[in-house]
């Protein structure tokens, strides 16, 4: 997994290091909203989302950062790992 920065977003690539997916986020200060996870039709099914979510959540926490988590499966991920429950900030309305 790398966090390209310049274009705001994690990513997964395999060893040939073609794009298997993404997941895009929203950087304002020391809180990171996490907008939106793809992955390649070629990967799915193969834990690519899993390992992009937990390269981010893990990335964030280590930065100190405040997780918004406006992406679906990210939010349904973090609902099956309260381990980052501490730096997660939801709002009281869920829309699933």
């Amino acid at each position: 997994m790398t966090d390209a920065t310049e274009r705001e977003r994690f990513e997964a690539r395999d060893e040939n290091d073609v794009l298997a997916g993404v997941l895009t986020y929203q950087l304002t200060g020391t809180i990171i909203a996490y907008t939106h996870t793809r992955v390649e039709p070629a990967y799915e099914g193969r834990g690519v989302g899993s390992a992009l979510a937990r390269a981010a959540m893990d990335d964030a926490r280590t930065r100190s950062r405040t997780v918004v988590p406006i992406c679906p499966f990210l939010s349904g991920w973090l609902d099956k790992h309260p381990e980052y429950e501490k730096i997660v900030v939801r709002s009281t309305r869920r829309i699933k």
